[in-house]
């Protein structure tokens, strides 16, 4: 299958970090910025006419922290996924101001859109995934994105107040996009997916390594209590010792049990879909 990039405004191919994933940079509307994100498409699974599953990959920190990694969603796009990875507004060049977790979740939500749009991608079999700070923007996916399959929060942020209290060292920065918890706690409570629990549509899985020094393992443990008072599905994978950043083994371990855990709830929904037709 050819694979038609059109719903993009840009598209800028990249070297390859992986044999047989394709690397793009492409360029999109979101709020009438014109915003980047990464794409990997893995060219091995697009030999018949069956069309691919894909994540929508939301990368943590903010402008040089966290940025998306062309090895990492290249290994996740090997998989069979096609990869989309919003750098958010204001980032990698895209205009805009990164708000973290604002408004800048529309670059998110317009991701999803075009994903959908994608003549190689099955729209059935979109998922999210967050890491870090990108767990705030999987988990309001999860609310907005109508139709999405599964979102994954891997190591991930799901208090924004309780990220102030424990990351001394990144509260300028909050305090400077956000303002102060105390006198801003509308702000906190906007980018804070715990209390629009209720809303998400989709089965979530959390990954957390108890010892994360980033994130602190009680954000798995509030959104699984959250997501557990308003029946939402969910399964929370504690990884013993291991801190935000897994490593070796465990990385590929927890990614190859993620992607498993994903094709089953992909067939699940194939399956439903075909009992209605």
């Amino acid at each position: 299958m050819q694979v038609d990039l059109s719903p993009f405004v840009a598209v800028t191919p990249e070297a390859a970090a992986v044999p047989n994933v394709a690397l793009y940079t492409v360029s999109y509307y979101s709020d009438d910025l014109l915003v980047k994100a990464a794409l990997a498409v893995p060219e091995s699974f697009l030999a018949d006419e069956a069309k691919l599953p894909a994540l929508l990959y939301c990368r943590g920190g903010i402008r040089g922290i966290g940025r998306v990694r062309p090895e990492r969603i290249s290994q996740m796009a090997a998989f069979g996924y096609v990869v989309l990875a919003p750098h958010y507004r204001g980032n990698e060049g895209g205009e805009g101001r990164d708000e973290f977790g604002g408004a800048d979740r529309q670059d998110v939500f317009a991701a999803y859109e075009l994903l959908r749009q994608l003549n190689i991608v099955d729209p059935r079999r979109i998922s999210a995934y967050g890491f870090s700070r990108g767990g705030v923007m999987a988990l309001f996916a999860a609310m907005e994105c109508k139709g999405l399959l599964a979102t994954v929060v891997w190591g991930g942020v799901s208090d924004m107040a309780l990220t102030y209290e424990e990351r001394v060292d990144m509260r300028r920065m909050m305090r400077r996009l956000i303002g102060h918890p105390r006198k801003q706690e509308e702000a906190y409570r906007y980018r804070t997916p715990l209390y629009r629990a209720a809303e998400i549509a989709c089965p979530v899985l959390i990954i957390h390594g108890t010892e994360d020094e980033n994130v602190s393992v009680e954000h798995a443990h509030r959104l699984a209590e959250a997501l557990r008072q308003a029946g939402v599905p969910h399964e929370k994978w504690l990884a013993e010792g291991a801190s935000h950043l897994f490593v070796g083994d465990e990385i590929e371990l927890y990614t190859r049990k993620m992607f498993a855990w994903l094709d089953e709830r992909g067939q699940e929904r194939v399956a439903a879909t075909q009992a209605l037709t």
